[in-house]
């Protein structure tokens, strides 16, 4: 079965690394058809096993392998056609709109801090079949009251988020 693992915090706050040595680690730990796509931690692969055996196997190795606290989570091909074609947000050429990928529940958790935060012109937020998404003029992402939340420590194991560009990518390599 194909696959595509989402590594949270790649690239970032000094956890570097190359994507050549990350798709290496997946072929140690069993992975085949390893590719990355970008720098910023997805890797798509196959693999015989379950995604929650996979999530299991693969944070361990990656952790052991580049010393940090590895989170990534594992999606079918089916599952990543979902997260694209989903997207409930027109495309805008001054709007950047994200995918949340996480743990069975994380879309409730982000639409509480959403509605908690105060927003800037054109930030909104949807959730459709359990997926949350997210739209924030560009420039604002990381300035955002909301864009700041999701570098919550408590909310690292999570979900990590990603351009609703980056699915279209991925989804091209499958």
């Amino acid at each position: 079965m194909k696959y595509c693992a989402f590594l949270r915090g790649v690239n970032v706050k000094g956890t570097n690394m190359k994507m050549v040595d990350v798709c290496q680690v997946f072929k140690n730990a069993g992975m085949n058809d390893v590719i990355s796509i970008l720098a910023s931690g997805n890797i798509v692969f196959s693999s015989d096993k379950k995604a929650e055996e996979l999530k299991e196997i693969l944070e361990k190795a990656m952790s052991e392998h580049f010393s940090y606290d590895a989170f990534l989570f594992v999606k079918s091909q089916e599952e990543v056609e979902q997260f694209w074609s989903g997207n409930p947000f027109e495309k805008n050429d001054d709007l950047h709109s994200y995918t949340f990928v996480g743990n069975d529940g994380v879309e409730k958790v982000l639409m509480q801090e959403f509605e908690n935060a105060s927003k800037t012109d054109n930030e909104e937020a949807k959730i459709v079949n359990d997926i949350f998404y997210w739209q924030v003029p560009k420039g604002n992402t990381l300035d955002s009251t909301f864009g700041k939340i999701l570098g919550k420590k408590s909310l690292k194991d999570q979900f990590t988020s990603r351009n609703i560009n980056t699915f279209e990518k991925i989804l091209k390599k499958f």
